[in-house]
This record gives structure tokens, C-alpha cells and sequence, in this order.
């Protein structure tokens, strides 16, 4: 056994598997992301909730505001998941994230937890991991299995 590519692995990972792993967390992301979308935009009553969770949040045009947000993520999940214009649809994706934090996530918190308990409720939310992994994919590229590294071989050579 090689004790050292052991302790390396440990400790530092490996470049070798990275695409794989962007990959995974790429089409699963983006997966979630389109059939969630789907559901709301194609399946009677789908918008449904969404609609009732803006109308809470007192979101300005709550009706329209339902289907534009299912629209984006379906439309951008897709993207994300065949890797085609990646990065602006993981900042698009991310920003339905965070307002969907602001202005509702945050208020299924329980009130009058410490800070270090707030914080751990707060990470814990889904929608601040879906961030996470939007801010690491934006970083990291859409990786070698996406329509994005292909289109950009043949544009930039």
C-alpha cells in the first residue's frame, strides 16, 4: 500500500475524482431544481403554494410572481444540469435562494435562540445549502461533463 497517496487523499483530496464531483452536484442540483419547477408550472395547482407563500410575505404581484419563479427554476435547473450557461444560471438560481430565505425561511426560524443556536438553525435551512453549492459551482466551473467546457473549446481555440 501507498502509504503516502493515502495520507495525500486524506488529507488533501484528489484532483482526479473533482469532476466527478462537480458533475454530481451539478445535474443533481439542477435536476432538483427543473422537476421542482416543473411540478409548480405543470401539475394543476403547483403554483399553488408558492402563490400562498408570497401572498404572506406581502410580495408584490404574488400570481405572476409564482410562475416567474417557477419558470426560473425550471429553466435555469435545466441549464444547471446539462451545464449550458452554468454560471448565470446558478447566480440566477441563487438569488430565487436568498429571497426565498428573506422572506420566507427565515420566518420558520423559533424565536429567541442564541446566536450560535440561530446560526446552526440557519445553516441548516435547505436554501442556504442550495446557495453553498450554487457559490461553489459559480467557483469552481460547470466542469469537464457540461455543454459550457465543450462550447468553450470550440469558441476559444
Amino acid at each position: 500500500m501507498d502509504w503516502k497517496r493515502l495520507v495525500q487523499f486524506s488529507l488533501l483530496g484528489s484532483s482526479d475524482l473533482e469532476q466527478y464531483a462537480i458533475l454530481l452536484v451539478r445535474v443533481s442540483i439542477g435536476l432538483f431544481f427543473a422537476v421542482s419547477g416543473a411540478n409548480k408550472l405543470f401539475v394543476a395547482g403547483g403554483t399553488k403554494p408558492v402563490y400562498e407563500t408570497l401572498v404572506q410575505a406581502k410580495v408584490p404581484f404574488p400570481r405572476q410572481t409564482a410562475y416567474f419563479v417557477s419558470g426560473v427554476e425550471f429553466v435555469c435547473g435545466s441549464l444547471v444540469a446539462v451545464g449550458l450557461l452554468s454560471s448565470p444560471a446558478c447566480v440566477t438560481l441563487m438569488i430565487d435562494m436568498v429571497v426565498a430565505t428573506l422572506t420566507s425561511a427565515l420566518s420558520t426560524m423559533p424565536k429567541g435562540l442564541s446566536p450560535l443556536n440561530w446560526l446552526d438553525d440557519f445553516l441548516y435551512l435547505p436554501e442556504v445549502l442550495y446557495v453553498l453549492f450554487f457559490i461553489w459551482l459559480i467557483c469552481s466551473g460547470p466542469g469537464k461533463f457540461s455543454v459550457d467546457y465543450w462550447l468553450a473549446g470550440k469558441l476559444l481555440n
